[in-house]
């Protein structure tokens, strides 16, 4: 089984070798990696020119689900995901994911452990377990793990590519829609490593991932349950950027009223 895997990048020279290494190095025969990159002015494009396998265009497109939709559309494999120019696979992946897929006819999709890391490498959690399907996502959206999932290409032909409206949880909406069509395979084994650092688009943006998810998830509104609600009001207060708050709050006592 052949597989295609994008990546998505803009100025990740300090980690994306780590990406392009971890697939070579699943030492699997039959691949193709497609980078696309947003028109990176680092030392990324001199980093892509050194692997002469990989597919690559740098120029500037309209944001990360623009980006890998191109890369997708590309494709030829029969497999198909997507690895952030920060995170990488783990060893053997392919293979075990190629085997679950070659045993199991009726799946679609299938998806793994994963290991979150520090931008030094340095293990900061682990996140294990069968947990990925509608109503849990409904519940709670943290628990896509992207890195770690794997599709047949078909199933573009019944869900389509990713919504380009959404710049931050274009992942968790693409794999909603999945799902109601398909169940979601659980393979237990870890298949990459996911760079969380404070400069992370979601951890600069959590004001903006509020809202697209606030969107998502009331459009399932019929679906949600209490629990669903919890998860919003909360990533609500972590969005909130307190000195605006604090000062709204101070504004009127500074002014001598009392409200």
């Amino acid at each position: 089984m052949k597989f295609s895997i994008i990546t998505p990048s803009l100025n990740q020279g300090k980690f994306i070798e780590d990406t392009i290494l971890s697939v070579v190095n699943q030492n699997y025969p039959d691949f193709e990696h497609i980078v696309m990159d947003g028109g990176s002015t680092d030392e990324t494009v001199s980093i892509l020119k050194k692997y002469s396998h990989l597919k690559w265009i740098s120029e500037k497109d309209s944001g990360q689900s623009n980006a890998l939709n191109n890369g997708f559309r590309l494709a030829t494999g029969d497999i198909c995901a997507w690895i952030n120019s920060d995170d990488y696979y783990d060893e053997g992946t392919f293979q075990r994911v190629a085997e679950y897929f070659t045993q199991n006819k009726d799946c679609m999709f299938v998806y793994g452990d994963m290991t979150n890391i520090d931008a030094d490498k340095n293990i900061t959690a682990k996140l294990v377990g069968d947990v990925m399907s509608r109503s849990e996502l409904l519940k709670l959206p943290d628990i896509v793990r992207q890195p770690s999932c794997f599709w047949r290409r078909s199933i573009f032909d019944k869900v389509g590519y990713l919504n380009e409206n959404l710049h931050l949880v274009f992942d968790y909406e693409f794999f909603l829609r999945i799902t109601k069509y398909y169940t979601f395979h659980y393979l237990n084994k870890n298949m990459c490593f996911f760079r969380i650092y404070a400069d992370t688009k979601t951890q600069r943006l959590l004001n903006k991932q509020f809202h697209e998810l606030k969107r998502i998830m009331l459009s399932n509104f019929f679906e949600l349950k209490p629990v669903s609600f919890k998860f919003l009001l909360g990533r609500y207060l972590d969005s909130i950027d307190e000195s605006r708050v604090a000062h709204k709050l101070l504004t009127p006592l500074r002014k001598g009223k009392t409200q």
